[in-house]
C-alpha cells in the first residue's frame, strides 16, 4: 500500500477518555490506511463478536469512516473479508 503512494500507519494507539481522564494503552489499530480506512487483521477459525465489537469501537472512538476485518486462515481470503461503516458520521 505504501508503494502504491498510500498513507499507512503500523499498530496505532487509540487511546481512551473518559471524564476528562486518558488512558494511553487503550486499544491499538492493526493499520490505519489515508487516516480513513481501519484494516485489523485477524488468523482465526472463524470471526466472533468480539472481532466485530473491537473494529466497530476502533471506528467510533477514532471518527473513522471504514473499516475492513480480514482473517488470513481462510483458503480463499475474499470470503474472510466483513467491512464495517461508520453510521455516526
Amino acid at each position: 500500500m505504501k508503494n502504491a503512494g498510500l498513507k499507512v500507519v503500523k499498530e496505532l494507539a487509540l487511546p481512551i477518555t473518559y471524564k476528562d481522564i486518558k488512558l494511553d494503552h487503550g486499544y491499538r489499530i492493526d493499520l490505519l490506511i489515508e487516516d480513513k480506512i481501519v484494516l485489523e487483521l485477524k488468523t482465526v477459525e472463524s470471526f466472533t463478536d468480539v472481532h466485530f465489537a473491537q473494529v466497530l469501537t476502533y471506528l467510533e472512538l477514532g471518527n473513522y469512516p471504514l473499516g475492513l476485518l480480514i482473517n488470513f486462515n481462510s483458503k480463499i481470503l475474499k470470503n474472510n473479508i466483513k467491512q464495517f461503516i461508520n453510521n455516526a458520521l
